[in-house]
């Protein structure tokens, strides 16, 4: 089948026909990460991979993200994909059969790309993590709902559990636009402005130092005076400081996770920055 137009978003037959919803881009021959979510609701998915930068980047071919229909890989001919737990208890769970299907028509389409669950009992998604991720080929991220899976799908199938949260969603579809938004950024073209990497939030267990921009007045307050100085290093240890001051007070749990390092802890006690 010939590639689809530039940010197109193509369905192969019907809704429940057993092929992906595939956002991609026509002519590049290599792609930095290649991306299958399985889900119930790839609709979620059309305008969060058509808009702003994310659809930028699926432009420029820098990430390929195909969105599987698991109620396409259903059995029953009411393409039911859930049932009642065994044991009773509320809710219902969702099947093994059109999961393990669905998991396994990801692995044809990219191969060798582990499989990563969003369940709130998995570990917290950190930076770190998203930049392991982003240097993989390619990731199959599983997405449930209802009361969760069955745990035969997780014990065959899933190589990790992602959580980014301690709260609990109707299901992992928000989950997967995180982490499809936090790897692509770190992608090569995959931000406008590379420089922006290395001074955001949570870079290196610090948070990102306060911004401003015109009026130099707004409603009596004024912008710092040495980010109008045209004094760059001055600027760039003021910048520091605050960074470092801001994480203090928002996220000592980062201080104590990544401790002050003694140029820091000089940084902090100079009071001329």
């Amino acid at each position: 089948m010939e590639a689809p137009h530039v940010g197109q978003v193509t369905k192969a037959g019907p809704i429940f026909a057993k092929a992906p919803v595939s956002v991609y881009q026509r002519g590049r021959k290599t792609l930095d990460m290649h991306v299958v979510v399985c889900t119930l609701f790839p609709e979620l998915f059309e305008p969060f991979l058509r808009e702003g930068l994310m659809g930028k980047a699926i432009e420029r071919g820098v990430i390929r993200v195909d969105l599987l229909h698991i109620r396409a890989f259903s059995n029953n001919k009411h393409n039911r994909v859930d049932d009642v737990p065994y044991g009773g208890g509320p809710g219902m769970v969702m099947k093994p059969e059109p999961l393990s299907d669905c998991i396994r028509a990801a692995r044809e389409i990219c191969p060798g790309a582990p499989v990563a669950y969003l369940s709130p009992q998995g570990p917290l998604l950190t930076q770190r993590r998203v930049e392991e991720i982003s240097r993989m080929e390619g990731i199959i991220l599983l997405n449930g709902r209802y009361e969760g899976i069955d745990e035969r799908v997780i014990a065959r199938y899933v190589d990790e559990e992602i959580s980014i949260g301690d709260y609990v969603l109707y299901g992992g579809e928000l989950g997967s636009m995180v982490i499809l938004e936090a790897i692509t950024r770190l992608l090569p073209e995959g931000l406008g402005n590379r420089d922006s990497l290395s001074e955001e939030s949570m870079e290196n267990g610090r948070l990102e130092y306060p911004q401003y921009t015109r009026p130099p007045v707004f409603e009596g307050m004024e912008v710092p005076e040495v980010l109008i100085s045209g004094h760059h290093a001055r600027i760039a240890r003021w910048r520091r400081k605050q960074g470092l001051l801001r994480t203090i007070r928002k996220r000592p749990d980062l201080i104590e996770k990544y401790p002050l390092t003694p140029e820091e802890t000089e940084l902090l006690e100079d009071p001329d920055t």
